[in-house]
């Protein structure tokens, strides 16, 4: 017997009407992956108001490594609702926000004396960890780049890239900001080898401290450095190591947004330990909190310290019931097995994965790191055509068939794998199965199922 059951069409009749009810209460401008309307959640599986269970391959975009409701963190959550919901810790000082400090200042690459202050949201701890970076240097520009997404706030917003879906009609955006290139190697030029592809993308970082800014202006460089919005693109160790050398040599912070990427999803804690480079300050969210808001910037104690007093902080900053989550959620993702667990999945995405590379012409490029795999389609694997309407085909049709999935990447042509760490290999290959079967049924150009975005 496999996890998926299916009773009704998805939607049923009592997800359509609470849908309906949706659509007449909530802004139309915010989006939703699929017409799953969720009852309750354990694991990777979702089980929805009609009676119908999914395999989760989303995770909340990254937002469940521990799964949906691991007893461990309801649990602490609980306890902690029954003690303290929330003095702010602008009033006050509570034992879990301290607590989850020292462990995010252990755990976070670097040897260094590092300290940390918690938020709300990804994009909220972006915005705190810039303007540390231009209070501690003085200087006023951040440089970001092609494909990044770091949040929706107007100075987030204005880091972001995918000019059409996340910033048309948003305008005029925050100044002081360079957007470079990020390599990227499925696409590069065919003239060129990988090796001559990054000699010319770290060639265009250099080039931009002459044409576009002078390192004495430059605050900071914001990376990701396994790109999640812009197609799951894993940053060359070499592109970032030399980003790291720049900000040495001119007294730049280097930020490593790892909102999406961290917390294990790549099979080490954190993504940018792969390729060996220590940031100044690391930005977490998502995953963190299992699901309760809460973000985090961590880093070098002198950066940290650089604000005046009054100068950060929030109302919600650091809720007791989050940190008390995110505590239980470090306890579990640093175990060894647990991290063991991740590289096990990823091999088995990127052997499925592979497989549909093989034998389907749509997909056209398959990467990632760990577990968080996306497969590109293209129409064409000469030129590399992008293929967005086919790929909503196979995720409505995927959907359908009791596994939800969601679209990524500069071209929406990309379908990312981020399920959540706690899954089973049988759950994997059991919701991969459903859409294997999704990709074919599309390529063979029959109309999929209608649901609404």
């Amino acid at each position: 017997m496999g996890s998926i059951k299916l009773r009704t069409e998805v939607p049923g009749p009592k997800g359509r009407a609470m849908l309906a009810r949706r659509a007449s209460a909530v802004a139309s401008g915010l989006g939703k992956a699929t017409d799953v309307v969720v009852d309750r959640a354990d694991g990777a599986l979702v089980h929805d108001v009609d009676g119908n269970t999914f395999i989760d391959l989303v995770g909340g975009i990254g937002m469940l490594a521990v799964g949906h409701s691991p007893p461990a963190v309801v649990r602490a959550i609980t306890e902690q609702a029954q003690r303290i919901l929330h003095p702010s810790a602008l009033v006050a000082t509570y034992e879990p926000y301290v607590r989850l400090s020292e462990l995010l200042n252990e755990i976070t690459p670097g040897a260094f004396a590092k300290k940390t202050l918690l938020a709300n949201s990804g994009a909220e701890s972006v915005e705190n960890a810039v303007n540390f970076a231009r209070r501690f240097t003085g200087r006023p520009v951040v440089v970001c780049f092609e494909g990044a997404y770091h949040g929706r706030t107007l100075l987030t917003l204005s880091l972001t890239s995918k000019y059409g879906l996340f910033k048309q009609g948003l305008g005029p955006f925050a100044p002081e900001i360079v957007r470079i290139p990020m390599p990227n190697l499925y696409r590069k030029p065919d003239a060129m080898t990988e090796e001559q592809y990054l000699d010319w993308s770290v060639q265009q970082l250099d080039l931009a401290f002459i044409a576009q800014v002078d390192p004495s202006a430059t605050a900071a460089i914001i990376v990701e450095p396994v790109q999640g919005e812009g197609g799951f693109l894993p940053v060359p160790p070499r592109f970032l190591r030399h980003i790291r050398a720049l900000c040495d040599r001119h007294g730049i912070v280097m930020i490593a947004d790892e909102v999406q990427c961290g917390f294990a999803r790549t099979g080490k804690l954190f993504a940018i330990e792969h390729a060996g480079v220590v940031p100044d300050l690391v930005v977490t969210a998502k995953s963190l909190g299992a699901g309760t808001p809460i973000s985090a910037v961590t880093g070098r104690a002198e950066i940290l310290d650089s604000a005046h007093l009054g100068g950060i902080g929030g109302t919600y900053g650091g809720s007791p019931i989050a940190c008390a989550a995110a505590i239980e959620v470090i306890g579990m993702v640093r175990r060894p097995e647990f991290l063991a667990h991740v590289r096990h999945l990823g091999e088995v995405m990127r052997e499925v994965l592979g497989g549909w590379r093989a034998t389907h012409p749509l997909v056209g490029d398959v990467r990632g790191l760990g577990a968080m795999m996306l497969a590109e389609f293209v129409r064409d694997r000469a030129t590399k055509e992008p293929a967005p309407e086919e790929t909503l085909a196979v995720i409505r049709r995927t959907v359908q068939h009791g596994v939800l999935a969601m679209r990524a990447g500069l071209f929406s042509n990309g379908i990312r794998l981020l399920p959540p760490l706690v899954i089973t290999e049988a759950q994997l290959r059991e919701g991969l199965a459903v859409l294997d079967e999704a990709i074919g049924f599309v390529e063979q150009g029959r109309q999929a199922p209608a649901v609404a975005r």
